[in-house]
């Protein structure tokens, strides 16, 4: 008979993939998959994760240790109300007041708990990845949006769920309108979808962040510009982050942060500039990628068990 290896089902519900893992108490990835979200996910979150998880462990290769699911985490975007496992609110997704944890946990017949994708993100970075050993770190994923995740005194601040949208900071009262309904909102001006927009309605050609930023590194001067306007407002924005919370670690997660050195070395002059006499954070890439989230959700199952 096989020997048996306790695992959790680590649940990442993004607005275009799933990402899910079976992963064990050393937080190993015994089995992992990526895959669309299927746009009726708010009507059947419990039978998608089902679903997930008997494809991830049918892909388990057979005549070794066999896994024994003793738990799920799953997280999600929006609103996140992570003590009572409820997705408030999902605007991408569709959804208001959906029994995350409830739902999930009735399908797979474990004990789930429900979280909040980029806190759990920082949660993995903190246990796994750049922000071991930091007590006071943000965590800025920039990507199509942005947000934020914020541990202070190795405690993550949820707030009941209202905490970390920075990306709705105004950076600029006069700036773009957001998706929000606000105007100049931080997430308008240095996400992505905002940097490709900007060039866009500039040169009439529709490219990708990251190519935006190679041309602005080879001397395109709208290039350029753009993507110094991005990065001026991320750095205000930090600056405020840094200056009201004391953080000693800035991560910069997200699409836009495999820029590197394009993204990261200016910002961090700006971010220099900008302060006075706070304590000046160090700010990194974070390790995790794109799996933080996933990983998060498995830190949180095992937390719960």
């Amino acid at each position: 008979m096989a020997d048996t290896l306790e695992v959790v089902a680590a649940i990442d519900v993004g607005g275009t993939r799933v990402k899910a893992a079976l992963v064990d108490r050393s937080f190993g990835q015994v089995a992992r998959l990526t895959c669309p979200t299927p746009p009726d996910i708010a009507q059947r979150v419990g039978a998608v994760a089902a679903d997930v998880v008997s494809e991830l462990l049918d892909g388990v290769p057979g005549g070794g240790v066999r896994p024994m699911l003793v738990g799920c985490g799953v997280v999600v975007p929006g609103l996140v109300d992570e003590r009572r496992g409820v997705g408030r609110l999902s605007v991408n997704l569709g959804w208001r007041d959906l029994p995350v944890a409830e739902s999930v946990g009735a399908a797979l017949g474990v004990p789930t708990v429900a979280g909040h994708d980029v806190r759990a993100g920082l949660l993995a970075e903190a246990r796994l990845g750049a922000a071991r050993g930091a007590p006071d770190v943000v965590f800025v994923p920039v990507g199509t949006g942005i947000a934020g995740a914020l541990m202070l005194d190795g405690r993550l601040v949820a707030a009941g769920g209202w905490a970390g949208e920075l990306g709705h900071v105004v950076a600029d009262p006069r700036g773009p309108r957001c998706g929000c309904g606000g105007r100049g909102c931080l997430e308008a001006i240095s996400s992505a979808a905002a940097v490709e927009r900007e060039y866009a309605s500039g040169s009439g050609q529709r490219v990708s962040a990251e190519v935006v930023a190679a041309r602005a590194a080879d001397g395109d001067p709208l290039a350029g510009a753009v993507w110094a306007r991005a990065v001026d407002a991320l750095a205000r924005a930090i600056a405020t982050t840094v200056s009201i919370t004391g953080v000693e670690l800035v991560l910069i997660g997200g699409g836009l942060a495999e820029s590197g050195d394009m993204l990261l070395a200016p910002l961090r002059r700006a971010v220099d500039d900008l302060l006075t006499f706070q304590r000046r954070p160090r700010l990194e890439r974070a390790a995790l990628g794109d799996r933080a989230g996933c990983l998060g959700a498995a830190c949180l199952a095992w937390e719960a068990l």
